[in-house]
């Protein structure tokens, strides 16, 4: 019986290609993070000040009882 053209495959070949497959899918929405926006950056900013009246008075209510 001929031989048919079998893709002989190994397992750690296969975790290669696996592995370069998913790098390359990767790469492109990596590069899309990497170049963040001003915009981006003050949206991601605290909205809240630490020392504001309102931040005190939540952590005074909301503090345990002193023993």
């Amino acid at each position: 019986m001929k031989a048919q053209g079998k893709l002989n495959l190994g397992r750690r070949q296969f975790f290669r290609v696996l592995g370069a497959g998913t790098a390359a899918g990767t790469v492109g929405p990596l590069a899309a993070v990497a170049t963040e926006t001003v915009e981006t950056a003050k949206k991601r900013r605290a909205r809240y000040q630490a020392n504001s009246p309102e931040v005190q008075t939540f952590y005074r209510v909301n503090r345990y009882p002193a023993k």
